[in-house]
């Protein structure tokens, strides 16, 4: 693997990438990372205040960076926002080259979208497949080779997609809905890739990585609003003693968004300890998200819920 830091990427002037959450953890380093090397980054995030403090940020340690980043609000529990964020990219900006889909919840007391899906599942997956149907028009006109990227996570091994319960309104766990949608990410990229393929789009790809275990404050978020002291310690102590630092965890996903190599349907994610950390490599996911039937199944259903259709 060639790029195993972030000032190893191919150079991304001229390149226009939307990156989800964007202000913080992974998104974050992402984003810095790409505006280093040349990028015009829109940077979607559900707070534009939290956002525009982390685009000061970024402005302060990366040279030139000025006119380089725009903030735009993209609340992923909300399809109203999806639709408005979509507009506004379509009216102000050229065609888009990368599509970064990274934002998340993780973990988190049962709560539900503006939309009344299961939060988790809503901003995870349904969030990042309405937000890429509505900008998919923007990706296939960009006159080049334009990628989709979508994130998940090593928790997809412990997901299994409830098409009887997908809201889990009869039963909730929060680590088995994190693994749904995480599951649910695999699928969706790689039944997108097949699409794709089936009607001959060969410059559009869709991949899926992993950022391993990075440090970031996803991991605080569930302890937090469960009102567990507990967890949230074990949580600090695993970042510090397990957990790679959030610009490492964002290597996989920015080889997989900026690699000439890299091809429709892959997988990427850390190949050291565990696939914990280390530099990206190419990976397979489990055998579950692999599955035409189940990815043919959650599409329909994600139209169905969205309301949106891909036009390909």
């Amino acid at each position: 693997m060639s790029t195993s830091t972030a000032d190893q990427l191919p150079d991304c002037t001229d390149k226009t990438v939307i990156v989800t959450g964007a202000n913080s953890g992974l998104g974050f380093e992402a984003t810095k990372a790409f505006v280093a090397n040349g990028a015009t980054v829109i940077m979607a995030c559900r707070s534009t205040d939290r956002g525009t403090r982390a685009a000061a940020e970024i402005r302060q340690s990366v040279e030139h960076a000025e006119s380089r980043m725009d903030v735009l609000q993209c609340d992923l529990a909300s399809l109203q926002s999806i639709d408005s964020f979509a507009s506004a990219v379509a009216a102000e900006y050229p065609p888009i080259d990368v599509l970064c889909n990274n934002a998340g919840v993780m973990a988190i007391p049962r709560q539900e979208t503006d939309d009344g899906f299961e939060k988790q599942l809503g901003v995870n997956h349904l969030g990042h497949f309405a937000l890429t149907g509505r900008l998919l028009d923007r990706l296939l006109r960009n006159g080049g080779e334009s990628r989709i990227v979508t994130h998940s996570s090593g928790a997809h091994t412990a997901g299994e997609v409830d098409f009887d319960d997908l809201h889990r309104t009869r039963s909730y766990g929060k680590w088995e809905a994190y693994g749904q949608s995480k599951l649910a990410n695999l699928l969706f990229a790689y039944e997108l890739q097949r699409r794709l393929e089936a009607a001959d789009v060969t410059d559009t790809i869709s991949v899926a990585c992993h950022p391993g275990y990075a440090a970031t404050s996803l991991q605080y978020r569930g302890p937090r609003e469960s009102g567990s002291a507990l967890r949230l310690g074990v949580m600090k102590v695993a970042n510090a003693l397990v957990g790679q630092p959030a610009e490492d965890g964002a290597l996989p996903l920015l080889y997989a968004a900026t690699a000439p190599d890299v091809r429709g349907v892959e997988y990427y994610g850390p190949g050291g300890l565990l696939n914990m950390r280390g530099a990206p490599e190419r990976q397979t996911s489990n055998d579950a998200s692999y599955d035409e039937a189940t990815a043919a199944q959650l599409w329909e259903r994600s139209e169905d819920l969205t309301g949106v259709r891909y036009e390909i």
